[in-house]
């Protein structure tokens, strides 16, 4: 019979059994796998990373803003061996009398480089945004930020926590030409699900 190797990430190192190396005890290589599986799982994400941590999962709720009212969620989680933190956002309004209803999605990938947390941003109407983040309040507050010498507005979006289960939402514009002159265009109250 073949051997085959059995291969389980823990934290950023790869083990291995080989399956011949424990021939004739099945419930013995499952009981190992299970172990290295539980292992893996367990292993602590990068510390950096802690004040993210309450972001993971589904959030959904209500906002108003500039583009009216509406409804939407998003969604929080590690990826990549929990080098980055994807989140993926949805937003319906309905018809009002001066325009159709609409719907708007997008993406946004969080991650570490040169020391700092930065993130990328893509939606359905063709934007890409680039923050840089940062963490304020012991964690309880999360910014994002875009460059004011880039081309067009600036745009601020901001998390605060409300405790365990909830979260409010503010995302903010500078006009061109005043880049710290930021104004609500949309605020929101988010509740874990």
């Amino acid at each position: 019979m073949k051997s085959q190797d059995i291969w389980i990430q823990y934290g950023k190192q790869l083990l291995s059994i080989r399956d011949n190396d424990l021939p004739g005890r099945p419930l013995l290589r499952i009981l190992t796998a299970f172990l290295f599986a539980w292992m893996a799982a367990a292993a602590p994400k990068d510390a950096s990373w802690a004040p993210f941590a309450y972001l993971e999962g589904e959030w959904t709720g209500e906002g108003s803003g500039q583009p009216g009212e509406g409804s939407g969620g998003c969604t929080f989680s590690f990826d990549l061996n929990d080098t980055v933190l994807i989140r993926k956002n949805w937003a319906n309004y309905p018809a009002t009398k001066d325009r159709p209803a609409f719907a708007h999605a997008d993406h946004m990938t969080i991650y570490r480089g040169e020391g700092r947390f930065h993130a990328v941003y893509f939606d359905s109407e063709g934007h890409t945004i680039l923050y840089a983040v940062s963490v304020s309040g012991a964690g309880k507050e999360i910014q994002f930020v875009s460059a004011a010498g880039a081309p067009g507005p600036r745009y601020r979006l901001t998390y605060q926590r409300q405790g365990e289960k909830e979260l409010t939402l503010k995302f903010e514009m500078a006009p061109t030409g005043k880049p710290e002159t930021f104004a609500s265009y949309i605020t929101a109250r988010l509740r874990r699900k």
